[in-house]
């Protein structure tokens, strides 16, 4: 056990030195982005965490009737989903939380760490401090900030909505785990592999006891890909029944369609709104589905940033009620999307490379421990 032990951590740091080598290669990162310098001591406190932020604010004229946009994935300050971009079309505040290296090496959220994802505590109290900082810097709307994240930041997103619900309208979880379920690091290589998830209504009991109660219920829209083998399918059913349960929905939705040629499930509250939704997007992998091509074309393939013929950019921001949802006419004259040929990742396959040693790099990839 101690021999596999150090080559995994041989193994992580070598894969660590070569990402840190493609993090730094530039790649036109926004430069409309901003630091943001400080989000209240007490984030600095908690835990020993210490997260840092790039704000992007704009336009001027919309802030005030526009949500701040929270993304829990430092890729994000890159072209990468298109957030930036569709603020700009549509004026909004944007705000991406992001890692740093002394509490991940890999800059990874730790989504499985007890004390990061409880409320009043480490990296979740970190992101909370810096949404306020938005609000009262930046004249924001408080009843329209959202969340979303892809995968580790999924797993984060959904922290945010359970432990402070108060703070978010909803939000959009993208191949990420239901709250709660893993706290150590051999039980989320489980859950991401779909072993050992909770049943339906205990699920609903982690986020029930994750804030005190009487507030409101986010409402959720979950993204998964049906070819995921990183993060599995089952997650997003988990999250699903969580957030059903919470809202105290029927096992069964209230409508199914295809949207652009993905299974959509919707569920509505007593009031009709739409309160949960999930996108199972045929043949996609692990990452954020993509529609670059057409009239409502937004963002740019890349590791982790797959062309799907679906954005959830714009479906989650149509959920969330910043945008119009995309018209059928639209999505009809979308082209037919093209393999993606992104920049090689330092982990990319290569002749020869064992099945093993893939599945292991994988799951630590996805776990946080590798970047």
């Amino acid at each position: 056990m101690a021999r596999l032990s150090e080559t995994l951590a041989q193994l992580a740091q070598a894969q660590r030195a070569a990402a840190a080598r493609f993090a730094e290669q530039p790649e036109g990162e926004d430069s409309r982005l901003r630091p943001l310098e400080s989000f209240g001591a007490e984030s600095r406190r908690v835990a020993c965490v210490d997260l840092c932020a790039r704000g992007d604010v704009r336009p001027a004229d919309a802030i005030g009737r526009g949500p701040p946009w929270l993304h829990a994935d430092r890729h994000g300050v890159r072209p990468g989903a298109g957030w930036s971009d569709l603020a700009d079309r549509h004026g909004f505040a944007v705000l991406y939380p992001e890692q740093q290296r002394a509490n991940n090496g890999n800059l990874c959220f730790n989504w499985f760490d007890a004390e990061d994802i409880r409320r009043g505590g480490g990296e979740a109290q970190s992101i909370r401090s810096m949404i306020a900082t938005m609000v009262r810097d930046v004249a924001i709307d408080p009843d329209r900030i959202y969340v979303t994240g892809l995968s580790a930041g999924g797993a984060m997103a959904g922290v945010m909505l359970a432990t402070y619900p108060e703070l978010f309208a909803a939000g959009a979880i993208i191949a990420g785990l239901p709250y709660g379920t893993a706290t150590s690091m051999s039980q989320a290589l489980d859950r991401m592999r779909g072993r050992g998830l909770p049943a339906d209504s205990a699920l609903a009991a982690l986020v029930d006891g994750a804030a005190p109660a009487g507030g409101r219920v986010p409402r959720v829209s979950v993204w998964h890909g049906d070819a995921d083998a990183t993060v599995v399918p089952a997650n997003a059913d988990a999250i699903v029944a969580q957030w059903r349960g919470v809202h105290g929905l029927a096992y069964a939705p209230d409508e199914v369609e295809q949207v652009e040629g993905h299974a959509h499930r919707l569920w509505r509250d007593a009031q009709g709104r739409a309160a949960v939704e999930e996108y199972r997007i045929r043949g996609l992998g692990h990452g954020t589905p993509l529609a670059t091509t057409g009239a409502d074309g937004l963002g740019q393939p890349g590791p982790h940033m797959l062309e799907a013929g679906i954005s959830s950019t714009l479906h989650s921001a149509a959920f969330f009620g910043l945008i119009e949802r995309p018209s059928a006419r639209a999505a009809a004259t979308r082209a037919k999307p093209k393999p993606a040929t992104p920049r090689p990742h330092p982990w990319s396959h290569s002749p020869g490379r064992s099945q093993v040693g893939d599945m292991i790099n994988g799951a630590l990839r996805a776990a946080g421990l590798l970047r």
